[in-house]
């Protein structure tokens, strides 16, 4: 679904003569394509927001290299790449929603928790991968996990 939608606004971008949408669409397809020729068929949409969310890790990367070698310029197309990548992810959701949902799955693993403490950060990894960005999850289970052992 997230692929057919991509393909629509980059024949839009082609008409609209927008070269840089069209540039990041075009790269952006390719990585989907790959994949299916790996896998020898139609990824499910799961895979493909595993794909997009791989392919903004990079360009987050790729941003915060630039930064420190002072590549404004680089910084400002990589940006909007960026930008124009998050209008095919869903919506994260807030710390604070992110904060109740880690401790539902603390709650919930109790004994598990008790035992190892890090088990937790899989099972949160696993439960929670679609709704928010995997660096925010480890963040917060590292400050409960503080805040617990005190």
């Amino acid at each position: 679904m997230v692929k057919q939608k991509i393909i629509q606004d980059q024949i839009l971008a082609m008409k609209q003569r927008d070269q840089n949408k069209v540039t990041t669409l075009r790269y952006i397809l390719a990585q989907l394509k790959n994949k299916e020729i790996d896998k020898k068929g139609e990824l499910s949409d799961e895979e493909e927001l595993v794909i997009l969310r791989k392919i903004g890790k990079e360009l987050k990367e790729s941003i915060d290299a630039f930064r420190k070698g002072k590549r404004e310029d680089l910084i400002a197309q990589y940006e909007s790449q960026l930008k124009l990548l998050g209008t095919y992810l869903p919506q994260e959701i807030s710390d604070e929603e992110l904060k109740k949902e880690i401790g539902k799955i603390i709650l919930d693993n109790k004994e598990l928790y008790d035992k190892n403490p890090k088990v937790i950060i899989g099972i949160a990894m696993k439960q929670l991968k679609n709704k928010a960005d995997p660096t925010r999850i480890l963040k917060l289970l590292r400050t409960s996990e503080l805040t617990n052992n005190e």
